[in-house]
């Protein structure tokens, strides 16, 4: 019994080669076609050209080949784009004796990645001789076997296909037989010797005949068999069967001891040579008898092993029914068992994984993942369908008949999510139906698509002056989406000019940690506001970067002591020196001592203290808190010595205080002697008392349009607040300042001085320092800190003028 299957003939051959063309039309694939046991280096076909790709770009684009199972039987050359045969080619070992056998090929090129498939038809040459499975067949024949006698042969095989594996027969001439060939319904052919002429034991008792096949390839291949015939003597009716061919249809996986068919055999003799035994004949092999038992009393042919339609669809079982004579006689018949496919094979499924992983940036439509599917099922139990789940960006495409591909649906973003995981199921047609699945891990690659960005985009930074040299006033800190390299920041300096000097020269930034240090100490009284930018820059390809503004507001401390204007001309060594008349009344204002701080604040709020005369004499004069105004604590005497030495002390309010003493010098002198031009007219009290008048009446007028022009102002400023910011590196006005009360609310102002506030190059500003005891401390924001330094603008044109 041999498991194979037979040729089918030119006429369906020319059909299947005809579906293949129209199929091949209608997919769009590259198809070539290569003779098996062709030599290394056959010209199989231009891949490159009918793939649309340039020589040039195979190298650059990573061109490669792949092949399901050996990958190493054809190769391209990469200078000139050929497919070329690269290792020995055997259509039998690679398809076996199926119809069609085809190479299927995955080229890939990236930069962008694409996919095409390539079918490479591997055609059969007649490369293989018909052959039997045995080198001698022996046949017992008795000589009472009339003419027409058939006498079952094994055929033999031929593992090429079509025309290539048509046989014919021939056997050696002779007398007493002839070659009988028979097709059955299955395709296959059924070989027996036929008795033309009777044979007589007692003349011959064995004949040896040579059965010869011949295939139908160009050169014809042969193969031989030698026929041992032995003459018996004896018995004259052999047992027949109802058929001699019996087709049988079982469903594979069938369970052991299922009856697969029940024969029956007639002798006509009688007694003993009518009794039947039935037997496979010694034509079966082993396989098959692994597979089915026979009762040699009934008949009956059982499952003996495991059907799988995969392995052997078809048995051919040859039976000999043998009678009990002595010399026995023996009728043939064959049983044919077609297996019927069940869905007992679950897909399978194999996943290439080029592309992974995708980066973020990746366009849809990039390839992912390859996925082959395979059903060792026939019919739609082998016909096998590929989903995806659960919701990812991810769909599946169709490309080739059993092959999909993975490709990217829509945008990814490895910030949101930056792995998925996804299971693809393979399930077949069956009833039910089987599937299997396979998990996907898709990892998202990062590309350098955040820039470092900081918490607020403008901090503020409150520092004393007098600092010393390296001292860390801030951190900056910057965070990036990314990841590893992209994600690492770098930090510096906004390089410009302040003032005639580099920004570097004020302040650093340390690359990693961002810390920000002053590299020299911070004078107030030269730079109030520094105003500079940090950049964050991460490490990616390109890199990204961003920048936060830094406002550095140095604050003040008394470093400074009150400086004493110089005196009016003609004062002695530099003391205040005026002449008074004795006829001037209380409260007169005789003198007036000037000074200012360069600090500011509280740091510059100055008093003023007349110290106590040398033993302890009680002075006629007094000094102004806070105006420093010498005036009289009552009427002059004669007893008043004519020449008076004041000492006044002048002191801030820093902590601790710094103290300057200025020396008044007073000379009292009769009215008739006193000078018309003094510093104070002194005309009498009715013209001082008119004169003050006029004074006031002048300072409410100037304080009425002082005040009338900076509401106009306020309104003005804050109109363009609101339509267009603060353009950067500009200078801008100084940091908010402590404003003060005094006990008797009253205020006092700092030396006019040339103040740099620096948050950008120009020239320094004028700044005049005004303390108002009705002034709220309000909060350090850039809005407050812009009014009170319009507020003291315009107090210090008024005071100047």
């Amino acid at each position: 019994m041999v498991c194979s299957q037979r040729s089918t003939g030119a006429r369906r051959l020319l059909l299947s080669l005809l579906l293949i063309a129209a199929w091949e039309a209608g997919s769009g694939q590259v198809h070539y076609s290569v003779q098996e046991e062709a030599k290394h280096g056959t010209f199989v076909g231009r891949i490159a050209q009918d793939l649309g790709l340039e020589l040039a770009e195979l190298v650059p684009r990573l061109f490669r080949v792949a092949s399901k199972g050996r990958g190493d039987l054809l190769e391209v050359n990469l200078q000139n784009g050929i497919l070329f045969v690269n290792s020995r080619i055997d259509r039998e070992e690679l398809c076996g004796r199926r119809a069609e056998c085809s190479i299927h090929l995955e080229v890939m090129v990236e930069r962008p990645l694409k996919l095409f498939h390539v079918e490479v038809e591997v055609k059969d040459i007649n490369d293989n001789p018909p052959r039997f499975l045995r080198q001698e067949q022996r046949l017992f024949i008795l000589e009472s076997r009339t003419v027409d006698s058939r006498f079952p042969l094994e055929g033999a095989f031929d593992m090429d296909i079509g025309a290539n594996a048509e046989l014919r027969y021939k056997l050696n001439s002779n007398e007493h037989f002839h070659l009988d060939v028979k097709t059955n319904e299955e395709g296959t052919n059924s070989l027996g010797l036929v008795l033309t002429k009777p044979v007589d034991r007692e003349e011959t008792q064995e004949l040896r005949l040579l059965l010869i096949a011949v295939d139908g390839g160009k050169p014809e291949l042969t193969g031989t068999v030698q026929l041992l015939i032995n003459v018996l003597d004896a018995n004259d009716n052999a047992p027949e069967f109802d058929k001699s061919v019996y087709n049988v249809r079982l469903l594979e996986n069938t369970p052991n001891g299922t009856l697969v068919i029940k024969l029956n055999a007639s002798d006509a003799d009688e007694g003993i040579n009518k009794e039947i035994v039935y037997l496979f004949s010694n034509l079966v092999l082993d396989n098959v008898k692994s597979k089915f038992t026979i009762n040699s009393n009934s008949g009956e042919i059982t499952v003996k092993g495991e059907l799988d339609y995969e392995d052997c669809n078809l048995y051919e079982i040859n039976i000999d029914a043998v009678d009990k004579s002595p010399f026995p006689l023996t009728g043939h018949c064959k049983v044919i068992v077609k297996l019927l496919d069940e869905n007992d094979n679950t897909p399978e499924m194999a996943v290439t994984s080029p592309s992974l992983p995708v980066k973020e940036d990746a366009p849809p439509g990039t390839v992912i993942a390859l996925i082959s599917l395979s059903d060792r099922d026939s019919g739609a139990n082998g016909q096998v369908t590929c989903t995806l789940s659960p919701h990812v960006p991810f769909k599946l495409v169709s490309t080739f008949k059993n092959y999909y591909s993975l490709v990217l649906d829509s945008a990814l973003d490895r910030e949101k999510v930056s792995h998925y995981e996804s299971v693809v199921t393979a399930r077949d047609g069956g009833s039910p139906s089987l599937s299997s699945t396979a998990s996907l891990s898709v990892e998202v690659a990062d590309v350098n698509d955040n820039a470092p960005l900081f918490a607020q985009p403008e901090y503020t930074v409150f520092v004393k002056e007098n600092n010393p040299p390296g001292r860390h006033i801030f951190t900056v800190s910057a965070r990036d989406s990314d990841a590893q390299e992209n994600a690492r920041v770098s930090y510096s300096l906004v390089e410009r000019r302040v003032g005639e000097r580099a920004l570097s020269s004020y302040v650093s930034v340390h690359a990693e940690s961002g810390q920000v240090s002053a590299l020299q100490p911070l004078d107030h009284e030269e730079l109030e506001l520094l105003q500079f930018q940090v950049s964050a820059r991460d490490a990616g390809e390109p890199p990204l970067g961003s920048t936060v503004t830094l406002r550095v507001f140095v604050l003040d401390e008394n470093d400074n002591a009150p400086a004493l204007l110089p005196p009016a001309p003609g004062g002695p060594g530099g003391a205040v020196s005026e002449l008074v008349s004795r006829s001037v009344g209380a409260g007169h204002v005789v003198a007036k001592v000037r000074a200012v701080d360069a600090d500011s604040g509280y740091n510059a709020w100055l008093s003023y203290e007349l110290l106590p005369a040398a033993g302890g004499a009680r002075s006629p004069f007094r000094v102004g808190l806070y105006t420093g105004e010498i005036s009289t604590t009552r009427a002059l005497e004669e007893a008043d010595s004519p020449r008076q030495r004041l000492l006044v002390l002048v002191k801030d309010h820093g902590e601790p205080a710094l103290m300057a003493t200025a020396t008044v010098l007073l000379s009292l002198v009769d009215s008739g002697q006193a000078p018309k031009a003094s510093w104070r007219a002194s005309s009498g009290p009715v013209n001082a008392e008119a004169a003050l008048v006029d004074v006031n009446v002048y300072l409410i007028i100037a304080i009425c349009a002082v005040s009338s022009l900076l509401v106009l102002s306020l309104l003005l400023y804050t109109a363009l607040r609101c339509s267009a910011s603060p353009t950067e590196g500009a200078c801008g006005p100084g940091k908010p300042v402590l404003v003060c009360s005094s006990a008797v609310g009253s205020w006092s102002y700092s030396q006019q001085r040339r103040q740099r506030v620096c948050s950008g190059e120009g020239p320094p500003k004028t700044d005049l320092m005004a303390f108002s005891p009705s002034l709220p401390q309000g909060p350090s924001s850039e809005d407050n800190v812009s009014l009170k330094y319009f507020i003291h603008g315009y107090f210090r044109h008024f005071f100047h003028i």
